[in-house]
């Protein structure tokens, strides 16, 4: 069927069409203080002694648990350290450690893992005067009962302490050297502290990259005494072996801390987080997201990025600007400097920000995703969603006229929304050559598509083939109307492999024209608009009432990856994902092995019932029958969890869950289905969508009646990184 000849003019690919895409295959993709130099001194000349370092390539991240619920935590900062500061030979464990924090419902603020088995089965003293209080909860503000303002401001009183600077460079133990053309040499504090992020990825093929290297000596170089630049010519000459081997025992020893020092290091990070991750707005206390100004190291960027081995410059006071209320106590920065600037700017959302020096982004301190201002937001987005779905009908018949208009730029802008509409494309926008070159729908170029009349026995067929955002590969293969084909034909003529497709459009003119379809519309809600659509739909189709809890869950993730692939969150597979499939494998066996014991012990216990058994051989017989029972349901429950992990072994779930899916949908499953709210949202995403929680009964419907909210937060105030 023709991706645009489906009934009612449904917005989105066949069912069969999604799950045939998720088997597609995906590429592994990459996602100072100033102080006075002291003078280089040259050392005598010293052989550098043999060094053996060990050499691990750094895990791909998982973005998913390894459990049949897949969660993903809006994860708060973390406060022991930055993972840019772990060396990379050490990367996995880091990673390990935090996933495991990630996993349970614990309160995201302790930076620790929980104690474990042995620990938790430590014998304790009845009334034990140590005895840990419970932790009081935070009271919960609901703000969707109170009336919305619409003066389009936030805030009226917003009081905070500003953002937590990156601590000064500490030197190196003197024992630790870096050797040039194997002379040990002294360097100056600024240039010693590059010379370490440099260090810390050794063990990373970013070192190995000529862009990586030749980026970092150029920025190096800016931050050396004139003595060190005329000595330090060449990288290849550099020995970081030593610093390196340094940063690996430094992370070894925080690994092996003592319980006295973790437990004193956890009571430092909950004093940071109750001065500083915490603001006063309107009177309500509010988690801030991002309280931690990013220190300073080297850019990697997503992809083969133009500017991977930059410096990340480290960011002070006099960079960074304060918003807050003028009748609140202004946050105080450290001694001996000032601010930027200190501003009452009452119709954005964010605290603090500054500009990064890699880029050029404007970074913001901005509220905890549970926050009121962020909830709104969110609200706003799915019923302006919502409303797309009342007037969605008319504007696909607006664009399809197009297809024949005597205006190139009116065809090209038909065509391109026809595409964001039918493929969930993102917009895209044009890039510099110092960026990296990822495309959206309005920046394709001739060379990421190839058409072809039939294929397959199908007519009409585009394949696409390029890099979307975070340099994720996007391969497709769709059949199109003949209208759309044949524009697509008129929009190739006489153009190379590297010219635009769309020549006469761009993302500003696209989203002024929809704008003028519907009040706040932009190609941005079309994806979040057929990812809910996506979920609503296959939740109605693959749940079964009859079906056990771990079954309904298996459904909701199915759903949930028909919008992944839908909107191309893929990821790469876990190097882990075969052992950890042959773990779960084994588990099945061992169940199954005691399946069969517990069958024939019940078959002789019930034999020995029959014949004039007494009452206690009845009683061992059902209570061996029961056992059978809960056997065979953990049986059914491990082999959905393999089935789950193989169907996501290359899909991200978690993106479209917080970003794209109206979350109320899942909340009126769960309360219609009677699956615990748990299953599907962790302890941090519940707070993000307690307002859906608390909102949603069972018979909510994406498609139904949007809501008439204002729409004073439709303004984009640097809030929104994560949501495109």
């Amino acid at each position: 069927m023709a991706l645009g000849a489906c009934p009612q003019e449904c917005a989105l690919p066949q069912v069969a069409l999604l799950l045939l895409l998720a088997h597609l295959p995906t590429l592994t993709f990459f996602s100072s203080v100033k102080t006075e130099p002291k003078e280089h001194i040259k050392t005598e000349v010293e052989e550098p002694p043999p060094m053996e370092v060990t050499v691990k390539e750094e895990p791909v991240e998982s973005e998913e648990e390894d459990k049949l619920v897949i969660s993903e935590p809006v994860k708060e900062e973390p406060m022991e350290e930055e993972e840019d500061e772990v060396p990379l030979v050490s990367r996995a464990r880091y990673h390990h450690n935090h996933q495991q924090e990630e996993e349970g419902d614990d309160d995201d603020d302790a930076p620790l893992p929980k104690a474990g088995k042995a620990a938790a089965a430590a014998p304790k003293e009845v009334g034990s005067p140590t005895k840990k209080a419970k932790k009081e909860e935070e009271p919960v503000w609901k703000w969707w009962e109170e009336t919305k303002r619409d003066d389009g401001l936030k805030w009226t009183f917003l009081e905070h302490k500003g953002p937590l600077i990156a601590d000064p460079y500490i030197p190196l133990p003197h024992h630790v050297k870096f050797y040039y053309n194997g002379e040990a040499m002294q360097l100056s504090s600024e240039a010693e502290e590059v010379a370490g992020f440099y260090a810390r990825m050794l063990d990373h093929d970013y070192t190995s990259k000529e862009v990586f290297n030749s980026n970092f000596m150029k920025d190096w170089r800016k931050v050396m005494t004139s003595k060190e630049k005329e000595i330090i010519t060449d990288l290849k000459k550099c020995d970081f072996r030593r610093l390196h081997a340094h940063f690996v025992q430094q992370n070894e020893e925080r690994k092996n801390r003592s319980k006295e020092e973790k437990k004193a290091l956890k009571e430092k990070n909950e004093a940071l987080i109750a001065e500083y991750g915490w603001c006063n707005i309107d009177g309500h206390r509010q988690r801030i997201g991002n309280f931690k100004v990013e220190p300073p190291g080297l850019f990697r960027g997503r992809g083969e990025h133009p500017k991977q081995g930059m410096l990340k410059r480290r960011i002070m006071p006099e960079d960074i600007i304060i918003n807050c209320s003028k009748d609140s106590v202004i946050p105080k920065p450290p001694d001996g400097h000032k601010w930027k600037e200190v501003r009452a700017d009452p119709s954005v959302t964010w605290l603090a920000c500054w500009v990064e020096n890699i880029q050029g982004q404007t970074k913001y301190v901005m509220l905890n995703a549970a926050s009121k201002l962020k909830g709104e937001k969110d609200w706003q987005k799915y019923e302006t969603a919502r409303r797309l779905h009342q007037t969605v009908d008319k504007i696909r018949e607006n664009y399809k006229a197009d297809f024949k208009s005597k205006e190139m730029r009116i065809r090209q802008r038909a065509v391109a929304l026809y595409f964001i509409d039918k493929l969930a494309l993102r917009a895209g926008n044009e890039k510099d050559e110092d960026q990296a070159d990822t495309v959206g729908c309005c920046s394709l170029r001739v060379e990421h598509i190839t058409l072809h009349e039939e294929k397959d026995g199908k007519e009409y067929v585009v394949s696409f083939d390029f890099l979307g955002k975070d340099s994720i590969r996007y391969q497709n293969e769709v059949q199109v109307e003949k209208r759309v084909f044949k524009n697509l034909q008129l929009f190739m003529e006489n153009k190379q492999e590297g010219d635009d497709l769309f020549d006469r459009l761009n993302t500003q003119i696209l989203n002024k024209h929809l704008n003028e379809l519907m009040e706040g519309l932009t190609a941005k809600v079309f994806r979040t608009y057929n990812a809910s659509r996506t979920l609503q739909e296959q939740l109605e189709l693959l749940t079964n009432d009859d079906d056990p809890i771990p079954a309904k869950i298996l459904s909701y993730n199915r759903a949930n990856r028909a919008v992944a692939v839908l909107c191309n969150h893929q990821r790469a597979a876990p190097k882990t994902f075969d052992k950890s499939m042959a773990n779960l494998q084994k588990k099945i066996d061992d169940k199954k092995e005691q399946i069969d014991e517990a069958e024939k012990e019940c078959k002789s216990l019930k034999k020995a019932a029959k014949s004039g058994g007494s009452q206690k051989e009845k009683m061992a017989h059902e209570k061996k029958k029961k056992a059978l029972e809960r056997l065979k349901e953990q049986l059914a429950k491990l082999e959905m969890s393999a089935t789950d992990k193989e169907e996501n072994k290359t899909i991200a779930l978690g993106t479209s869950k917080l970003n794209y899916l109206d979350p109320r949908i899942s909340v009126a499953w769960c309360k219609k289905y009677g699956v615990p709210i748990e299953k599907v949202y962790n302890k941090t995403q519940r707070q993000k969508f307690q307002w859906a929680i608390d909102m949603a009964t069972a018979e909510y419907n994406f498609m139904g009646e949007p809501m008439d909210i204002s729409r004073s937060n439709d303004c984009d105030d640097g809030g929104d990184e994560d949501y495109e």
